[in-house]
């Protein structure tokens, strides 16, 4: 056991290196390449030229700085953040299906958004606002919820019993959300209709540096805050009462653990719509890839996928489907479906 333990750090950190360096190529591939190719002399010159008034490439420079760059930027930045906040909550729920997709967190980002567009007529930051705010009281609703029992009082039990409540408190939710969602849909005139699908499908296309910038400011809030939440999130995993021995306070680093991860799904949300699946997939992959539960691992498998789905929907899905550029949600999705399958197979497989 004692060579054991150091051989299993050296393989997380080793892998984690691996996936980290995945994702720096993703990045390039993501600029580089594409339905327009930019030679690596290029970009270092248009990247030089943009920070010193440099000369520049007619064409090219717009497409590298305010299209393909902010475009990755932005996707990665959103990898990290769903990625982060499913490990968050997978981890400390101790339940693979403990994700901002499937409790209801992304459901009231999009209702809030969706209301905003069809009730209010909101456009660009408006509507970012709306779901960043929905996503927050969509939250704030579950986790009262979780912890209330018949009557109002205080739910009492294992934490694992209020992890299951959580669950639950956001399937009810995520479903009656759904349909207010719907509603609200077919009470819109078309193109009102249309713009609103296109947010809920989740999408890179109005990728800006503005947005990058308020990508950018919340992460440098919220991954310190992860920073600092992840040694008593390893005491919880140990169980309430563990923890609480070893001098843990439970029941305040959960909330503080719920509303970091709330918060990073919501600004992710916000900044590219309900990127589906992302935050439930990351966290799974990334444990069977590292062999060890892993935050950092999550983060960086977040961003692989979003930058590896959005590479295909935007360069090689046109090429199979006639010209057809899809949103990345729509790829994330048709990834996500499967591999909820699969985890329901092989639980099953174990119980038995």
């Amino acid at each position: 056991m004692p060579v054991r333990a150091p051989l299993l750090r050296r393989t997380l950190l080793n892998r984690t290196a691996f996936l980290a360096l995945a994702v720096v190529l993703l990045l390039a591939a993501s600029i580089l390449l594409g339905s327009y190719t930019v030679t690596i002399p290029d970009f270092f010159r248009i990247l030089t030229a943009h920070f010193t008034d440099g000369e520049k490439i007619p064409g090219a420079s717009f497409i590298v700085m305010e299209s393909k760059l902010p475009r990755a930027v932005v996707g990665a930045m959103i990898g990290l953040a769903f990625g982060l906040s499913g490990g968050l909550f997978q981890t400390m729920l101790r339940n693979p299906l403990a994700s901002p997709d499937v409790i209801g967190i992304s459901n009231g980002a999009s209702a809030a958004a969706v209301t905003a567009i069809v009730i209010f007529g909101a456009t660009g930051p408006a509507v970012s606002a709306a779901a960043l705010g929905g996503a927050l009281a969509v939250a704030a609703l579950i986790y009262a919820i979780s912890r209330s029992g018949p009557g109002g009082s205080r739910a009492t039990g294992s934490g694992v019993d209020a992890g299951n409540r959580l669950i639950l408190a956001g399937v009810g939710l995520a479903a009656a959300l759904g349909a207010v969602v719907n509603f609200l849909l077919t009470r819109a005139d078309i193109r009102t209709a249309a713009d609103a699908l296109v947010w809920l499908n989740g999408s890179l296309n109005s990728a800006s540096w503005d947005r990058a910038g308020v990508l950018a400011a919340a992460l440098l809030v919220l991954v310190p805050t992860v920073a600092i939440l992840a040694g008593p999130l390893r005491m919880i995993e140990l169980g309430d009462d563990t923890a609480a021995g070893l001098g843990t306070r439970v029941d305040l680093t959960r909330l503080g653990i719920v509303l970091t991860a709330v918060a990073l799904a919501a600004v992710a949300t916000s900044a590219a719509g309900p990127v589906s699946f992302v935050a439930f997939l990351a966290g799974p992959i990334a444990r069977r890839f590292t062999r060890k539960a892993s935050l950092p691992a999550s983060a960086l498998t977040g961003a692989l996928i979003v930058l590896a789905a959005d590479y295909f929907a935007a360069n090689l899905a046109p090429l199979l489907l006639d010209g057809t550029v899809l949103p990345v949600g729509v790829v994330t999705g048709a990834l996500g479906a499967p591999f909820l399958l699969w985890l329901l197979v092989t639980a099953n497989r174990k119980d038995a």
